[in-house]
């Protein structure tokens, strides 16, 4: 470590720098995906604007290896990196709900329970993912898909504004009025333009939503799923949830006798009364023979959390994703075939619908471009034992191998692992040419390059 330079940032420093030397160093490393595994030379953790200032000016002039880490919960690990600094934005976590203008500003470090908290008191929400522990910055920097995005678009279409630190240390807000360029690119193009300290939301009235899974067997997977394809192409946009295949928790709110068992589900987050919710959803909840049926209301941050407890911190992740504009019967077969063998507990496939209110926005609005998608595709190895790491990450990419022919060809970049510049071009599409022209007027040199990157323009 330059000694010198070290020593002025350390005098410059409110927050927390941690060192390979210091007692906190192997917790304050770890990252929500415990196959990853990387140790930085630096750990620093902000209070405010002003630290990340100087973590940013620090790393550009030591020429290290720099990655932002907001809820550290990104799969690819992206969020940390080997030999270089990471600045950590989690001690920044001031949530301001403005009720009168139905506004919500969020600082970097946040994850969403933090802000389900702040905006449930006033009977309002953001839309935002399906894990209250997921970090609010990636989220939303990739797009931020969850259970509102059909009725209130995906979080960067509620995104009113944001503050960013710049490679070269300045301080800008991007809007649509105010550094535009920078505000398109923040909605969809990830990390690569800066550290963002701040959002800023625009607020929905959703308070309590009716939740909940219907389960089906596998021999009904099939016709659930192709029932479940058309019938959300139709369905009242304020019907929300999501397919999957999965194995049942052995512990409550599950019967015993469903305990460990491998079955398809719908997930259903209606923001429609109890009433609507029943009339829409009824006839594909009764369809064949449903295992369990439980949908009821739930205040949203109950529902935002209800995965929480199965989906801790340090599991062995694994995730690959595709989009989906169409799901035919082949790719229905396909789908039953390998979600029918899931390699652990945890492991899982969901398909996440992306249509009504994220496709009134152009492709070329803002830098997520999928927006003619219906399905946004996530295929999930999950298990606690390091040991299994083989074995759920080999299935992910069995599943997701048979399933990519019949894809949009891009993903939902937050579903990513570390794929590299073919990937990140397929998702990004028409829209890489001109990610490409901002990454260059806003961060020439790369500086911010542990992401899904875009290399800036020749």
């Amino acid at each position: 470590m330059p000694t010198a330079t070290f020593d002025q940032l350390k005098s410059a420093f409110r927050g927390e720098l941690i060192q390979p030397t210091d007692t906190v160093y192997e917790t304050a490393r770890k990252v929500y995906n415990g196959m990853i595994d990387k140790r930085p030379r630096l750990i620093a953790k902000c209070a405010d604007v002003a630290d990340v200032i100087a973590a940013v000016n620090y790393g550009r002039e030591n020429s290290l290896l720099t990655a932002i880490r907001g809820g550290g919960h990104n799969g690819a690990g992206l969020g940390t990196c080997d030999d270089g600094l990471v600045i950590d934005l989690s001690r920044m976590k001031g949530v301001r709900v403005d009720p009168a203008n139905k506004t919500v500003r969020v600082d970097g470090g946040c994850v969403w329970g933090d802000v389900d908290h702040a905006t449930h008191a006033f009977g309002m929400a953001t839309p935002c993912g399906f894990i209250s522990t997921t970090g609010v910055a990636g989220l939303t920097l990739g797009g931020g898909i969850g259970y509102l995005s059909r009725r209130y678009g995906l979080t960067i279409d509620n995104l009113l504004s944001a503050d960013v630190v710049l490679a070269d240390g300045r301080f800008v807000t991007a809007s649509s009025s105010e550094n535009d360029d920078l505000f398109w690119a923040l909605r969809g193009g990830g990390g690569n333009f800066g550290v963002v300290t701040s959002f800023e939301f625009r607020l929905r009235p959703v308070s309590t939503v009716q939740f909940g899974p219907t389960f089906w067997s596998l021999d009904e997977a099939a016709m659930v799923l192709k029932a479940y394809r058309d019938f959300i192409q139709r369905a009242p946009e304020y019907i929300g949830g999501f397919f999957a295949f999965l194995i049942v928790p052995p512990g409550p709110p599950f019967p015993e006798h469903l305990h460990l068992k491998n079955l398809c589900g719908i997930v259903w987050c209606s923001t429609g009364t109890a009433e609507e919710t029943e009339a829409a959803t009824k006839p594909i909840r009764s369809l064949g023979h449903p295992l369990l049926d439980h949908v009821g209301p739930a205040p949203f941050p109950a529902a935002q959390t209800m995965f929480d407890g199965l989906f801790v911190p340090g599991l062995q992740w694994y995730w690959r994703a595709d989009n989906f504009t169409e799901l035919g019967d082949q790719a229905v077969a396909l789908h039953v075939e390998h979600g029918s063998k899931l390699p652990s507990m945890l492991s899982t496939m969901h398909l996440y619908p992306v249509n009504g209110a994220p496709q009134r926005i152009g492709k070329s609005d803002t830098a997520y471009n999928f927006r003619e998608a219906l399905f946004a595709e996530v295929i999930v190895g999950v298990d606690p034992d390091p040991k299994n790491a083989p074995l759920i990450t080999n299935w992910c990419k069995s599943y997701w191998d048979a399933l990519h022919p019949f894809s949009a060809g891009g993903a939902y970049v937050n579903f990513m692992m570390d794929e590299g510049q073919e990937r990140v071009q397929a998702t990004y599409r028409d829209n890489y040419p001109r990610l490409a022209a901002v990454k260059k007027k806003y961060d020439p040199n790369n500086f911010f390059r542990v992401n899904q990157n875009v290399l800036p323009a020749d």
